[in-house]
């Protein structure tokens, strides 16, 4: 059993709650010997209103826990608790629908629809899910990610960050439970990432946000709560409240 879950057991019965939770997690890819175990038997909760980073080398699976814990993966072993269900023998449909009520996800692409302005892509989730879309909340949220002024833009009239924003905004229409993010600077330059940082580092502050980040810059992990690092499908190391030179540290002898 890690360090976090272990700080996240004790704060469960402290009165905090716990928003999303590994427990003896496996995911395989194939079998026999072309087989691949991209998780190996992890244990992780993640405390409701904290920034957790994630961090490895490439392979250590980063993406698959990331994806695991939204349920947009089925794992091979364990079990997946997302705000406060079992998803681990959820249905399909059943998967589709606390995905679209619990998660936002931001991705390193942005992964907007060009046809459809800022405003429009902020809604999908909204229609997606069958919900009346209130034009009001829908223009608030763009307002606080600082695009109120863009509203009526294409995806191709904004900038990286911009666009990033716009994707930021559209995961959290809905209030989700959890913000799980995928590189979500990987794409920016320096000060757009600071933005976007920013804005993540406030929406857990402000508002109690749960965000699960994969990332593999050090100075966005120093950003967030904590950080934990992969090595093989297994979680080997946690840093609370790092600097970034910490955490490039416990990286290059992860890498090394």
């Amino acid at each position: 059993m890690t360090a976090a879950t272990d700080t996240a057991r004790q704060q469960a019965r402290q009165g905090e709650r716990i928003a999303a939770e590994l427990r003896g997690v496996s995911r395989e890819y194939g079998t026999g010997q072309a087989g691949v175990r991209a998780l190996d038997q992890v244990s992780v909760a993640f405390p409701a209103g904290s920034w957790t980073a994630v961090m490895g080398p490439s392979g250590s699976g980063k993406s698959t826990l990331l994806h695991c814990a939204a349920g947009l993966e089925r794992v091979t072993g364990g079990q997946v608790l997302l705000a406060g269900s079992d998803i681990t023998s959820a249905s399909d449909a059943e998967l589709t629908a606390l995905r679209r009520r619990e998660i936002g996800f931001v991705f390193q692409s942005f992964n907007l629809i060009g046809s459809l302005t800022a405003e429009q892509n902020v809604a999908l989730p909204l229609r997606l899910a069958g919900h009346r879309v209130s034009t009001k909340h829908v223009r608030e949220t763009l307002a606080s990610v600082g695009l109120d002024q863009r509203m009526r833009h294409r995806p191709r009239e904004l900038s990286g960050g911009q666009q990033q924003r716009v994707a930021i905004a559209r995961a959290m229409v809905t209030g989700p439970a959890v913000l799980f993010a995928d590189e979500p600077t990987g794409a920016l330059d320096s000060a757009a990432a600071r933005t976007v940082l920013g804005l993540l580092r406030a929406m857990v502050d402000s508002s109690g946000q749960t965000i699960v980040m994969v990332t593999h810059d050090p100075a966005a992990a120093a950003s967030a709560d904590s950080v934990l690092f992969l090595s093989d499908g297994r979680i080997v190391d946690q840093l609370a409240r790092p600097t970034a030179r910490q955490v490039a540290d416990r990286l290059a002898r992860l890498e090394g």
